[in-house]
């Protein structure tokens, strides 16, 4: 079973290592020690503690419309290009960078424009995983 180190579970979960120190010490994630004296965390105790963390982390608000789409993502609009027909808004949500591609009439219609905050919703037939 993998194990991971302070700083690779931070990078893992988007926050700083001392973030992952401090879930830690309160109990929070739980960390064993490797032979040297290293603190690490077994990869499903991470697993289950990122899947857990991201189940409250981008939730939907509940007044708003129901929805199939489940991966949503909140975020503030780091980037708008258009053009005369299409434009490409770019989103911070954590760690996460999304681009989607619209209408430069959505972008005008919605307001759009950069430290504007967005929920943006993606729902795909298709998931690629690669390792690292």
């Amino acid at each position: 079973m993998p194990s991971y180190s302070i700083g690779q579970a931070a990078q893992l979960l988007g926050v700083s290592p001392e973030t992952v120190r401090r879930w830690a010490d309160g109990g929070k994630l739980g960390m064993e020690r490797e032979g040297s004296g290293k603190r690490v965390i077994e990869g499903t105790a991470l697993a289950r503690f990122a899947q857990e963390r991201g189940a409250g982390l981008h939730a939907v608000p509940e007044d708003d419309v129901p929805t199939s789409v489940r991966n949503s993502f909140v975020g503030i609009v780091t980037a708008v290009r258009a053009d005369d027909v299409a434009a490409q808004v770019e989103v911070q949500s954590g760690p996460h960078r999304l681009v989607s591609l619209v209408t430069r009439e959505a972008v005008e219609e919605l307001g759009l424009d950069v430290g504007v905050t967005v929920t943006a919703r993606v729902k795909s037939t298709s998931v690629h995983i690669d390792l690292p």
